[in-house]
């Protein structure tokens, strides 16, 4: 009789849990109005940071990605140019700028005045309105940007309202004269823990049903959690949990 073969089984290494603060499903929870694209890609991501760079892959290759809706409406008159994809039911006005890659989903509109530029999903009945400018972003369903605002390199969750003026701001200027292509990463910091986004430009991500006062301006990687209430102030920055008031 041969020697006896011992076999032990290893168990399979532990998959290392994600904070949940820093997945989409902890801002964008209202994923029945997101729309099937919408909700698909946020299924695809771990965390937020992985938002933009599957986004941006998805707008440079949308036939790829079934993007191939484009039954929507985009008046005389519009600016439109690059890889521009209209859903039914949405509609780009005469005097919108749009450069693509860009996706506007059903019911959404990208109002005379607008400016959307640069890989941007306009989620399902958004309204993007005049001198507002939207870069390298997610917006998600029924966002009210109709007035002069800037929101770049940033995840936007449903039912969220930019006041006039708000913007988010997506590159440091605390190291120095500024430099583009930017070189520095931007970290955010969860409590006690410090995340990289893999990203040089990241600017927030604000949960479903916050509202930003006129002016607010929100500083690179703010975190904000669905349902705070932010009461009007110039400068904001940081982790804000969900239901947070913030005076």
């Amino acid at each position: 009789m041969g020697p006896t073969l011992l076999i032990t089984a290893t168990a399979p290494a532990a998959v290392p849990a994600v904070d949940e603060r820093i997945t989409p499903g902890y801002y964008l929870r209202d994923g029945g109005r997101l729309g099937p694209y919408i909700g698909g890609l946020l299924e695809r991501c771990v965390t937020v940071f992985d938002i933009k760079p599957a986004l941006t892959a998805d707008l440079d290759r949308p036939a790829a990605a079934g993007l191939t809706d484009n039954g929507g409406i985009i008046e005389d008159g519009a600016y439109v140019t690059g890889a521009v994809v209209v859903q039914a039911g949405a509609r780009i006005e005469a005097g919108a700028r749009v450069v693509g890659p860009v996706l506007v989903c059903e019911g959404a509109v990208v109002g005379a005045g607008a400016l959307v530029r640069d890989h941007v999903v306009v989620g399902p009945r958004t309204q993007v309105g005049f001198g507002a400018e939207i870069t390298r972003s997610l917006l998600g369903a029924g966002i009210f940007a109709k007035h002069a605002c800037f929101i770049g390199d940033s995840v936007i969750g449903s039912s969220v309202n930019f006041g006039v003026f708000s913007s988010t701001t997506g590159l440091l200027s605390s190291a120095g004269p500024v430099v583009e292509p930017a070189v520095k990463e931007i970290t955010v910091t969860v409590g006690e823990d410090r995340y990289g986004t893999g990203q040089t430009k990241f600017g927030a991500v604000v949960g479903d049903g916050v509202t930003l006062s006129a002016g607010t301006v929100l500083s690179p990687g703010t975190l904000i959690g669905p349902g705070t209430v932010i009461y009007p102030r110039t400068q904001l920055g940081g982790f804000m949990p969900t239901g947070s008031r913030i005076r």
